[in-house]
């Protein structure tokens, strides 16, 4: 039987979210336009662990096996 993967939301940048989600980053900020006030503005490089839970909520999961 095989264990189920966790899955554990971190700070990430928009190039790691977008190979999660097997899109290009340019179609992932795309798909990030209609949300930018509900997650606000990254500090610094990387969306801190909150907003990547709300973009989780608004895009849904990614897939865990393409990682």
């Amino acid at each position: 039987m095989k264990e189920k993967e966790e899955f554990r939301i971190k700070a990430m940048n928009t190039k790691e979210l977008a190979n999660s989600y097997g899109v290009s980053r340019r179609v992932f900020n795309t798909w990030l336009q209609p949300f930018i006030s509900d997650i606000g503005p990254r500090r610094g490089y990387y969306f801190t662990a909150l907003q990547v839970k709300i973009i989780l909520d608004k895009l849904g999961p990614y897939n865990l096996a393409a990682e």
